[in-house]
Formats: C-alpha cells, structure tokens, sequence
C-alpha cells in the first residue's frame, strides 16, 4: 500500500464499472485510471454536455477505452431508475458512487428531498440497490461509495433529516457524509458477496468547493476558496487515488474506509480511522429502513 499509484492498478480487461460524477473532478480521473487499465466504463453524468467533454477527453487520453456515456441525474429517482434498467443488463464489477453536492443553499430534489441528502446519500442508495442484481452476477464485485473527512462532524438528525425545521449547509454535507459510510459498511454487512468500503480524497481541489458559493452569489467566497484549493490541496487526479486503491488493489478489505496517509488530508491512499458515529449498529438500521421507505428501493426484494 505504501506509495501506491494508479500504476499499481490491475490489468481490468473484461471487466465492466459505473462511476457517478464522471465528468469532472475525482470521478472523472476515477474513470479515466479504469479505463486505461481496460476496464469497460460507464460514465454517469448528469449534464449531457459535460459528459460528452468527459468522454471525449478520456478517449483522446485513452484512444482503446471502452467508454460508454450515460444519462443519471441523481437527484431525479425517476432518472435513477431509466439509468438502471439501461445500463444494469449485464454484469458489473465495479461502481464507485462519487457524485456529489457540497454546502449549497437549501434545496430540494425532484422528489422533495433536502439536496445534499437526496443526492449524496439517497440517490446512491437507490442506485446500488437497483443495480444490485448485475453486481451479484460479476465474480468479485466492488462498491466504492465516497465520503468525506466531514463525516466526523456528521450526525443523522432523524428529526429532521431533511432539514425542513432548520438548515445549515455546513452540517447538512455532514450528515449525507456520514450516511455514506455508514451504508458503504451495512452494504458490505448485508451482501458478504460483495465488497463494499468507502472512501474519500482529503482535501483535492475540485468544482465542489466553489459551487456553493457561486450559488449563493458570493464572488468573494468563491475566489478565496479558489485561492484555497491552488494553494492547499492535492490534484483532484491525487484524491482519486483512494477510490482507485479501493475499486482495484487486491488487499482491500469489505467496510473498510481509504483515503489519504498524511493526516488523511493528502497522499497516497491507505486505510483509515472512522468516526465513532459510523459504528453504531441500531443507527445503521435505522437509516437503511428510512432510506429503502424514502426512494422506494427495497434491497430485499433482489435478494435470493
């Protein structure tokens, strides 16, 4: 694990993944690690456009890949779905949920949820679940869901887990963080057929850091945390590294978390501490029953 690189990434010739948020940032350098090891990659986007710039940019990079570009919007479960019945008929290997929304001002998904809930936890947990059954069918399928060092300031509010009585964006990145990781372990607790971790890239300089700010109409915020990212933190290609660690290296271990050695803020991946809030069983339970009554998905039903 010490110093490990995506040159340490597998041959993964016959081998099919899905990674969400395809088109920029962590997810777009996930895909593109996968596909120059020869993995068949589905790039989830929402934005049809910027997709297709992803698309094209990983194929000048990588002129063999086997690409194919598809329409999800996960804050849309109806999109969720038309996405699984198109893209969930053959086996996968490997799905890295990446996309994500980071402190915006409150708003609402297609289906009513608080955004950052809805799209960072929800709308994954759908999406495995519907492709659940193309996943058992792969020998030795991986779920990379990916979280953030903000899960340790996380707490689920199942009073408010919307945020209807009261919204911080702040806080509400925090609790969708944390209920990412604890799914990513009660995924890989329920199916031992699979394996499932998380993880998070420490802090890498991607769009997500500006885009509440400009949705807020802060120039200033949005050019000091511009200024941030060029100073601070590492390369978006350097925070795929974890997810690329977790999809792909052999010693990987089901409910594990990766992110980076170096005080989990930068370098090469390795396994990390989790916030005590992330192993608590009977929580767990809780927001998996919540979450298959709010989407519709029930895990159970794929289950032999």
């Amino acid at each position: 694990m010490r110093g490990w690189t995506t040159g340490n990434i597998p041959d993964l010739h016959g081998r099919r993944a899905i990674v969400t948020g395809a088109n920029s940032g962590i997810g777009y350098h996930t895909a593109l690690q996968l596909a120059r090891r020869g993995a068949s990659v589905v790039l989830a986007c929402r934005s049809a456009e910027r997709g297709q710039a992803a698309f094209d940019r990983v194929k000048a990079a990588a002129p063999d890949a086997d690409l194919v570009l598809g329409s999800l919007d996960l804050a849309d479960l109806s999109s969720v779905r038309t996405f699984a019945d198109r893209h969930g008929d053959a086996s996968l290997d490997i799905l890295v949920n990446n996309a994500g929304v980071m402190a915006i001002p409150r708003r609402s998904t297609a289906d009513g949820f608080e955004m950052q809930f809805g799209t960072n936890h929800l709308g994954h947990f759908a999406l495995t679940g519907l492709l659940l059954p193309a996943l058992r069918s792969a020998p030795s399928p991986r779920v990379v869901t990916v979280t953030s060092g903000f899960a340790w300031s996380g707490r689920l509010n199942f009073d408010d887990l919307q945020g209807e009585r009261r919204y911080r964006k702040w806080t509400a990145y925090a609790q969708s963080k944390l209920a990412n990781l604890i799914f990513a372990r009660d995924l890989d607790r329920r199916f031992p057929e699979l394996t499932s971790t998380a993880a998070h890239p420490g802090y890498a300089a991607t769009n997500l850091q500006q885009t509440g700010p400009r949705m807020q109409g802060s120039t200033l915020t949005e050019k000091v945390v511009g200024v941030g990212n060029a100073v601070m933190a590492q390369s978006a290609a350097a925070g795929a590294l974890p997810s690329l660690y977790a999809a792909t290296a052999p010693d990987v271990h089901g409910g594990a978390c990766y992110g980076p050695r170096l005080l989990q803020y930068r370098g090469a991946p390795t396994e990390v501490v989790t916030p005590p809030q992330a192993n608590r069983p009977a929580q767990a339970e809780r927001l998996w029953e919540i979450s298959e009554t709010l989407t519709g998905v029930t895990f159970a039903a794929t289950t032999p």
